[in-house]
């Protein structure tokens, strides 16, 4: 986290369930950074949704992080009372204490979207889902226009579960070789001429310098066609909703 805030990240994805919040805010506060300059992402876990259980989960996460607000919070996943938990978080962003809202993986079915974006008052700032080459969301990505909802992607590169079969594509590779760029910048920027918000994850501070280092420089309109080709919707998160309801059975 020291290192990404030194080579210049200035956005932060946390969560509840990654139990490292308190590690975030110390992180921040240790760099001296100022808080405007910082823009700090967590998520609700389902066991905290619902308008009676939502308000103190969001005061625990402020104190958690340390923080007076959050700059955004998403609903976790699609099961439990979410929308109870939406209209908490609306009143929030009314009275300051969050900046954007966003919910995650509630891409899978028009249904289960539409089960939360018709009984709340404000569309989603964010809608973050597996997103890559292999597969490029276009229904989504034409879904979320009428809103300016912005598609974050997680799984940017294909995550550990593709054993870097993105990263190896030929198409990436030349394309890559050409900008004297590596495979991974090659997909992170067509990530940000997409209009994405991109969060790939990184431990090696190497590939943590390397990751940002994709705003002097774009892909050509020819270049970005071809990786549009590559896109079959190949997934490499695939349990089903009725799995994902299962596992959350107990929250």
């Amino acid at each position: 986290m020291k290192d990404a805030l030194k080579t210049g990240y200035r956005m932060i994805d946390t969560a509840h369930a990654y139990q490292n919040e308190r590690s975030v805010g110390r992180a921040v506060k240790d760099r001296g950074i100022p808080r405007e300059e910082i823009w700090i992402t967590s998520k609700l876990w389902p066991n905290e949704y619902g308008e009676k259980e939502t308000p103190a989960a969001l005061e625990r996460m402020r104190k958690r992080l340390g923080v007076d607000y959050i700059d955004m919070v998403y609903l976790h996943q699609p099961v439990g009372d979410y929308v109870g938990a939406y209209k908490v978080m609306e009143q929030e962003l009314r009275e300051g204490k969050l900046r954007a809202i966003g919910i995650s993986d509630f891409d899978y079915s028009d249904e289960l979207y539409h089960s939360i974006i018709d009984h709340v008052e404000l569309a989603p700032d964010c809608f973050q889902m597996e997103c890559h080459p292999w597969a490029q969301r276009r229904h989504w990505q034409e879904l979320l226009k009428p809103t300016g909802t912005v598609l974050e992607a997680w799984f940017p590169l294909g995550g550990r579960d593709s054993n870097g079969e993105i990263l190896r594509n030929p198409v990436i590779c030349e394309i890559a070789k050409a900008h004297d760029k590596s495979r991974a910048q090659v997909v992170i920027r067509w990530h940000v001429q997409k209009g994405h918000s991109v969060i790939p994850g990184a431990e090696n501070p190497a590939y943590i310098k390397e990751n940002i280092e994709v705003f002097d420089w774009e892909l050509t309109p020819e270049e970005m066609a071809r990786i549009e080709a590559l896109d079959s919707e190949k997934r490499y998160f695939n349990m089903s909703y009725d799995q994902i309801k299962q596992w959350f059975s107990g929250y």
